[in-house]
């Protein structure tokens, strides 16, 4: 079972910009079909799609994510990116990277963004 790590959240003002990582423990990218999505969780609220990176680098967002958000992969380092730029306070909330279609979950990462 591969295992996913998040990291790089923490507490950023509005405006700011994070780097989130997910760094898997295995070879993800070398199998087809493979896709890390990342999701994100805010207090009350239910867990909702971001983005999603396949094994060739093709990414996709959610509407809401279009323009702020940008997912990438080194698949040297089995790593997938989400960078998180002119960060709003509804940006608050713990992020967490799935793989598809193993369906495996990371502990997830907080970030909150401060007005």
């Amino acid at each position: 079972q591969v295992q996913l790590v998040e990291s790089g959240g923490g507490l950023v003002q509005a405006g700011g910009s994070l780097r989130l990582s997910c760094a898997a423990s295995g070879h993800i990218f070398r199998v087809d079909g493979n896709i890390v999505r990342w999701y994100r969780q805010a207090p009350g609220k239910q867990r909702e799609l971001v983005a999603a990176i396949t094994g060739s680098g093709s990414p996709a967002y959610s509407d809401f994510a279009k323009g702020r958000f940008t997912i990438s992969r080194d698949k040297a380092k089995n790593t997938v990116y989400l960078q998180i730029s002119s960060q709003q306070p509804d940006d608050t909330a713990v992020y967490y990277c799935n793989l598809f279609p193993t369906n495996s979950w990371g502990q997830g990462t907080q970030v909150t963004v401060s007005s």
